[in-house]
């Protein structure tokens, strides 16, 4: 039997968005076509272009800010949770 493959850096990602803070909650919430080999800056860059807000500030699991370099493949495979890259926003600093 064949050891299971890696995950792909090519693969798509199921990306949640979740309002934090200030922020509005947007009607779409969840994507799925984020590529694996998309960087972290394309999800930052689709937040500013809907909260139309120059500054965006994204973390993930609550947790970090990831930097805008970072491969979504990468934050997935080490921050994943239920098959899912939860991604929270807000308009404000809302975790140190």
């Amino acid at each position: 039997m064949a050891a299971p493959e890696p995950p792909s850096s090519s693969q798509k990602v199921i990306i949640q968005l979740k309002a934090t803070a200030d922020a509005p909650i947007l009607k779409q919430t969840k994507f799925k076509q984020m590529l694996g080999t998309d960087k972290f800056a394309k999800v930052i860059d689709f937040l500013r272009r809907q909260l139309h807000r120059e500054t965006v500030f994204v973390y993930i699991n609550s947790a970090f800010s990831p930097n805008p370099d970072e491969l979504v493949i990468d934050l997935f495979n080490n921050f994943g949770v239920d098959g899912k890259l939860l991604v929270n926003y807000a308009c404000s600093v809302a975790w140190g």
